[in-house]
């Protein structure tokens, strides 16, 4: 199993006791270098593997326990994570072919109880491995310029490409160390 490792580029507030932030809250690096976006695209590239490093093994019994106490279980912050990646792919695309998108905002709460969240992990990670393949291949080719093309979304306000990228290697790392420090506590 690999263990989730913290963005080495970003301050993160570790708290032990506060299991919904294993490698700490997200915080957007004062400047934006190619290390930092080569850094959040890798951590885009490799959850796929690490998300199935993370689960393999698990029991259904397992999966359906919920990661922190009133917390979403194994089964759903799986399902969660493709559903939450594919919102930030097509954020990605748009913002890299319209001028100035507004984008949607879902109720990722809502999506959690739909019944998709109860099918067998392997869907979502198949999911994940397509998903994640073409992102990366878009953020890869992506230039500086691109990095910088701007989005609203309605609940945060203005943003930017390069804040979707850092936001979502964040993410990517969050989630499997949801996970991953569920089984550590566990001894799984």
């Amino acid at each position: 199993m690999l263990a989730a490792q913290p963005f080495p580029l970003y301050k993160m507030r570790m708290t032990t006791a506060d299991l919904r932030y294993p490698i700490g809250e997200f915080t957007l690096p004062a400047v934006m270098t190619t290390a930092t976006r080569n850094d959040a695209i890798e951590a885009i590239a490799a959850l796929p593997e690490r998300m199935r490093a993370a689960v393999d093994g698990l029991s259904e019994a397992q999966l359906d326990t919920p990661y922190r106490p009133g917390g979403w279980t194994v089964r759903q912050v799986v399902h969660h994570v493709p559903d939450s990646h594919v919102n930030a792919y097509i954020r990605v695309k748009l913002a890299i072919t319209e001028n100035n998108p507004t984008i949607k905002p879902y109720d990722q709460e809502a999506f959690a109880q739909l019944p998709d969240q109860r099918l067998p992990v392997a869907v979502s990670l198949s999911m994940l491995d397509a998903l994640h393949a073409r992102w990366t291949t878009v953020l890869r080719a992506l230039t500086v310029e691109q990095f910088a093309r701007p989005l609203i979304h309605p609940e945060i306000g203005q943003i930017t490409v390069d804040y979707l990228v850092h936001h979502y290697g964040w993410h990517s790392r969050h989630h499997v160390a949801h996970i991953t420090r569920l089984r550590d506590r566990e001894r799984w």
